[in-house]
């Protein structure tokens, strides 16, 4: 399931922002507003996605969608659900095009606005435009 959504994200970084990007199997290193989306299978397995961006990321993913130079906290959270959606959301498809076991999301939620710290089973940073991205996925 990681696998997919780490796809649908460098898609996102391909075709949606449309900027470069590298990533690293460890957690971000700076402090990131984070938001969580769980996801349900068909077999019953539950999961926790996790999307973490920085601020310099948020508000060049807003500047791309919005056009706002500068945006307030409730605007970068806004940006942040709507990355998590976009990303797993495209996870989803991928996925259900190389499974017969679809899936169901949730609403994203707002989770914290900290250092990637999660108890996770290993999380992945991208590093685009100068910010990060930490995405993770847990077990339910």
């Amino acid at each position: 399931m990681l696998s997919f959504i780490i796809k649908a994200a460098e898609n996102f970084c391909i075709h949606q922002i449309r900027l470069p990007h590298r990533i690293e199997p460890q957690y971000p290193e700076k402090r990131t507003l984070i938001a969580y989306l769980d996801i349900e299978e068909s077999n019953g397995e539950k999961h926790r996605a996790y999307i973490g961006c920085d601020d310099v990321l948020l508000q060049c993913i807003t500047e791309i969608f919005l056009g706002e130079e500068i945006s307030d906290r409730e605007t970068l959270r806004d940006m942040l659900l709507e990355t998590t959606n976009m990303i797993v959301g495209s996870a989803k498809v991928l996925y259900e095009e190389y499974s017969n076991n679809p899936f169901i999301i949730s609403t994203p939620h707002f989770h914290i606005n900290d250092h990637f710290t999660l108890d996770t089973k290993g999380c992945h940073t991208f590093h685009v435009a100068d910010g990060e991205m930490g995405i993770a996925l847990k077990a339910l």
